[in-house]
């Protein structure tokens, strides 16, 4: 866990989570609106070698990231669909099975489309400046805290 993490304190929270891509590539990410969860994926993939813009896909629903390896990752904004079937029709599956790392935002929004072996990062507000961020692991079978 990470308390009293601050903008200058991510680039430590997006090397931890860059450490466990290669086990886990859907990462979950929890918390209020304006919390910081696009902020905190923009370090993941700046740390991962994504140079060009990045922007939260709340109207796109879905971003395409390349990263310097020409690897890519996905990110995900649930906030705006009514309905899990929205995420189905727009081809989730494809993309949390592709073997690229899927961060979304949201993901309350779509529980039973999630597959059992993820991350889950969660961003709770302690001021205006600071955030705790916790990082849970679930295997499948049982959940390991980071």
């Amino acid at each position: 866990m990470f308390r009293s993490v601050t903008l200058s304190d991510l680039k430590e929270v997006a090397h931890t989570i860059v450490g466990y891509l290669g086990l886990f590539k859907i990462w979950l990410f929890h918390g209020e609106m304006g919390s910081g969860k696009t902020t905190l994926i923009k370090e993941v993939c700046s740390v991962r070698g994504v140079y060009e813009g990045m922007s939260s896909p709340t109207f796109s629903i879905v971003n395409e990231y390349q990263t310097a390896d020409l690897s890519k990752i996905y990110h995900f904004d649930f906030y705006r669909i009514k309905s899990e079937l929205e995420a189905v029709d727009i081809g989730t599956d494809e993309y949390f099975y592709s073997g690229y790392p899927c961060f979304i935002e949201w993901p309350e929004k779509i529980p039973s489309l999630i597959p059992l072996q993820h991350a889950e990062v969660t961003i709770q507000v302690e001021t205006d400046t600071k955030r705790t961020i916790s990082i849970a692991v679930h295997d499948g079978k049982k959940e390991n805290r980071i």
